[in-house]
This record gives structure tokens, C-alpha cells and sequence, in this order.
């Protein structure tokens, strides 16, 4: 069992507040000053100091978080193993185009043993990331960016990121100028978007930006801008999986800058969760 004085601990680095952290564990805010009190001892270091009145981790409480995080993991996982050692059970987090598109037909197959449960969420990249840290998944699949230093994790494919245009457009199969694109309509994901943000560093990297385009439209659904296209509205960019599973779209290239992005399992370091990756993956042996 976790040490109680570790779970405040973690709760703490959560809060960053002893009074709201005594609030959550129903304790006295005394006990939790004793709490990381003991821990300081116990390590040898400072967790925790004031700056400017404000509570900041020291960068041994950040080390000992990512330790505490993944004790508490493999502690959780082991009693969830032991109470139904015959259930296989999967706690994933994907993102939207991935859980829309990429990897339905695994689901679908994992699922189809009668001892496998699934709870499956769709979020943001960021947003996955925090549920690792609250042991909320056991991994993430995600093709956004996030901290390789600070999360183990494997790659799941690789996926070409595409222009999409009406199929009787003339864009349509073709590899054009990127001045070209300029003139036509572009369909494009809302600010703070994984997709969008894809486009956007790399028209950064030729001194353009998407207010270059004729003109903009922002929807924040992947269904409206494929429907948009479809009837010859504007253009957008997609991953090619999206592409390739849409009727009435195709595929369009800009000469001389492909894009490949990387689909990723991604999973607290020094846990068993790889060993999730591995069953969920060897489950799907079928699927292509």
C-alpha cells in the first residue's frame, strides 16, 4: 500500500495549497506540514519552498512526483490485478482523430474477447497527459507533441499530413506550388488545434501564415470541413487516414514540403503500462 505520507505528497504537488490539500485528504493542514515535514527528512532534501508567497516545487519534489506518480500506478495496478487476475481491462486515452479514424477496428477487435472491458476517452493531447498523471489511463495515443524527456513511449505509425480538395478540383492528385494554395479558400481546424497547429509550423517555415489565404473559414468539426470540401467551398489539411476513409474528397500535395507526423503510445515511466501496450497490440494481431 502507498505510503499516506506520499499520497499527500502527491496531493500537494497537485494543489500547490496546504489548505485546500487538508481539505481533500480530510485532514488538518498541521498534518500535512508533518506529512511533507517527514518526507524531507526521509530524503534529505527540500520539496517544497515560497517564492515571493507563492508554494514552488523544488526540483527534487518534481523528481520525486514522477517517482511517487508511477509507485502509485503500479500499486493501483496490482491490486486491480489481484482482485480480477482473469479480467483484461484497458484505461486509453486517444485523441480526436485517432479515436475518429485510426483505431476503431482495433477497439473493435480487442473487445471481441468476452473477458476484455474497455473505458476509452477522446481529449486533447494536454488533457491526456494529465490523466496519466492522475492515473486516470493507463496510456494515451496521441499525434500531438508532448515532453519525450518526461513520459515513456513507442511509436504507433507514422501518418502523411495531406491537403484535401473536392475530387473534380484541380488540386485533386496533384503536387502544387504553395503559392498556389493561397488562392483558394482554406477550411481549417479552431485555434489550439493539433491539425492546425501542424499547418502552421510549417508556413512558418516559409515566412507565410494561414491569413494569406484568400480567405479563412475556422470550423471546429472534421465532418463540416470534409462536407465543406466535398461541395467545392474551399480546401483544408487533414492526416491522409482522414482522406483516404472520406468519399467525394482527394488528396493534394505542396511541392517539395511533405509532412509526416508521428502517432505515439504514450505512458508514465516505470510502470507496467507498456506491458498494456503490448496486450492491447498482440490482441489486435488480426487487424492490419
Amino acid at each position: 500500500m502507498l505510503d499516506y505520507r506520499i499520497e499527500t505528497f502527491l496531493t500537494l504537488c497537485e494543489t500547490m495549497n496546504y489548505r485546500e490539500t487538508a481539505e481533500r485528504l480530510h485532514i488538518t493542514q498541521p498534518a500535512v506540514t508533518q506529512h511533507i515535514q517527514y518526507l524531507e527528512r526521509e530524503y534529505g532534501c527540500r520539496l517544497f519552498t515560497y517564492e515571493k508567497r507563492k508554494l514552488e516545487k523544488t526540483p527534487e519534489a518534481s523528481k520525486l512526483e514522477g517517482y511517487a506518480v508511477s509507485m502509485k500506478f503500479n500499486e493501483e495496478a496490482v491490486r486491480k490485478e489481484l482482485k480480477s487476475p482473469q479480467a483484461k481491462s484497458l484505461r486509453i486515452g486517444v485523441t480526436k482523430t485517432i479515436g475518429d479514424f485510426v483505431i476503431g477496428d482495433r477497439v473493435r477487435a480487442f473487445l471481441r474477447d468476452e473477458s476484455h472491458t474497455m473505458n476509452l476517452i477522446v481529449d486533447n493531447t494536454a488533457s491526456l497527459l494529465g490523466m496519466l498523471e492522475e492515473n486516470k489511463i493507463d496510456f494515451a495515443i496521441v499525434e500531438g507533441y508532448f515532453d519525450k524527456g518526461k513520459y515513456d513511449y513507442q511509436l504507433y505509425k507514422k501518418e502523411p499530413f495531406v491537403g484535401i480538395c473536392a475530387e473534380n478540383h484541380p488540386f485533386a492528385g496533384q503536387s502544387v506550388k504553395l503559392e498556389d494554395i493561397f488562392k483558394e479558400t482554406f477550411i481549417c481546424r479552431e485555434q489550439g488545434s493539433g491539425t492546425r497547429g501542424i499547418l502552421e509550423q510549417k508556413l512558418l517555415e516559409f515566412n507565410e501564415n494561414i491569413g494569406n489565404f484568400k480567405r479563412t473559414v475556422f470550423v471546429s468539426t472534421f465532418k463540416i470541413i470534409t462536407d465543406l470540401v466535398k461541395e467545392n467551398i474551399g480546401i483544408s489539411f487533414v492526416y491522409n487516414v482522414i482522406a483516404s476513409k472520406t468519399q467525394g474528397i482527394a488528396p493534394f500535395y505542396i511541392e517539395g514540403a511533405p509532412i509526416v507526423r508521428e502517432f505515439n503510445f504514450v505512458y508514465l515511466k516505470n510502470t507496467n503500462a507498456a506491458e498494456k501496450v503490448l496486450y492491447f497490440l498482440r490482441s489486435n494481431d488480426s487487424v492490419n
